[in-house]
């Protein structure tokens, strides 16, 4: 038995010598994979806002934390296993699914360019008589996982390309930890913004001049901001759909859309001097938007044929 247990030890000190050796390549590879997905994140918390705004102010974290708990679930329990199984037995499957993704963005992109352009709505909005508000809520919130997955899927997809030569256990730690990071990063950050208007009431009660002034200011800027972050939502999930939609193809050896938009965006660098880099990302970003309205809208004339043929309309 002494025998026994001393070599027990000896194991365990050596599983925590190699564990605490690879803390430091965890955490390279945990910097690395969040920062590619960086921009992504940016889209992501651009879009949630839009799923809360108009509700009533007591209902706004809750549909938050639900929002939140949906995404830790497509995170964790969905797509970082199939991620780590795809990447060990059919990695050439990732490209196509990401693409099939970029499709239901662009399409839930375009349908709201279309109905703020004028287009009839589809499915209910806090401007219509609601029936059951609580129905409605889950609605929206379930719209919002949906939408979540999407760009949680090429978060995780980004991150997995950039740790790709990791082993399967560091991997699955690393995307882990990326994707809670990312989680609580973004819906941190929306449940502040949604609620900087209760913020900014309490700050104008305040006995400081200077907290009533900013408390003033939070107060008439959040309806803009919120207004803004839903136009920014809708060009972001055209920004990545398309990009996607890009990338995917060249991936899959259509390289002719990819590479025009990249000798546009090459052509910029060069014209515009100290401001190429800027530039230049937001020319490819805008031709990643346009491709994603166009596809989305010929999707979205497509399924809405196809409803109006079938008497059943698409899901939100």
């Amino acid at each position: 038995m002494p025998s026994g247990l001393v070599a027990l030890l000896d194991d365990v000190a050596v599983i925590a010598r190699l564990a605490a050796a690879s803390i430091d390549d965890v955490g390279a590879g945990v910097a690395k994979a969040g920062s590619k997905a960086a921009g992504v994140v940016i889209d992501d918390a651009a879009v949630t806002p839009s799923y809360v705004t108009n509700f009533k102010p007591e209902r706004e974290l809750p549909i938050i934390w639900s929002i939140t708990k949906g995404s830790l679930r497509n995170k964790l329990l969905i797509l970082l296993p199939a991620a780590l199984l795809l990447s060990e037995f059919l990695p050439g499957a990732i490209i196509p699914l990401l693409m099939i993704g970029g499709l239901y963005l662009c399409f839930e992109g375009a349908e709201k360019v279309i109905e703020k352009l004028g287009g009839a709505k589809h499915g209910d909005t806090l401007d219509d008589p609601i029936e059951d508000l609580e129905a409605f809520e889950k609605q929206r919130i379930s719209g919002a996982i949906r939408t979540d997955f999407i760009l949680s899927a090429e978060i995780m997809a980004i991150a997995l390309s950039e740790v790709a030569e990791s082993g399967l256990v560091e991997r699955g730690v690393i995307l882990a930890v990326v994707g809670i990071l990312i989680t609580v990063i973004v819906y941190g950050t929306v449940a502040l913004i949604v609620k900087m208007d209760d913020i900014g009431l309490h700050m104008t009660e305040s006995d400081s001049e200077t907290s009533k002034r900013v408390g003033c200011f939070l107060l008439r800027a959040m309806p803009k901001l919120l207004a803004l972050l839903s136009s920014v939502g809708t060009i972001a999930m055209l920004w990545v759909g398309g990009g996607i939609l890009l990338h995917g193809t060249e991936e899959l050896g259509w390289h002719g859309p990819a590479h025009i938009a990249h000798e546009i965006q090459h052509w910029v660098e060069h014209a515009t001097g100290a401001l190429g880099g800027a530039l230049g990302w937001l020319t490819y970003a805008g031709i990643s938007a346009l491709v994603g309205l166009a596809v989305g809208a010929v999707l979205a004339m497509i399924i809405h044929f196809i409803g109006e043929k079938t008497g059943r309309a698409p899901a939100h």
